[in-house]
């Protein structure tokens, strides 16, 4: 029962997701898209809670690991983004 609530949410998400994003003017994807990856920053902090907690099963450290490394290109694509996105702005 437990698994078809979790399922269930995590539709939900993608949809509202999918629907938030896709109403975002096209002048806004980048703004937008930088300032939300800096966010995977909670989500590298609680995977290393979570691969560092003693009685963590090795499937939950494993994830964990997965999740701190694409947290992390995120996290840096974001910063990548930003950076580009303020160069628009320079005086030449």
């Amino acid at each position: 029962m437990e698994l078809v609530m979790l399922l269930t949410v995590f539709v939900l998400a993608i949809f509202v997701g999918f629907e938030i994003i896709t109403k975002v003017p096209p002048t806004l994807h980048t703004p937008l898209m930088s300032g939300s990856n800096a966010i995977s920053g909670i989500t590298i902090i609680g995977a290393l809670l979570l691969a560092g907690h003693v009685e963590s099963p090795h499937l939950a450290k494993m994830l964990a690991m997965v999740a701190v490394i694409f947290a992390t290109i995120n996290v840096v694509g974001g910063f990548l983004v930003t950076g580009r996105m303020l160069n628009m702005f320079k005086k030449k």
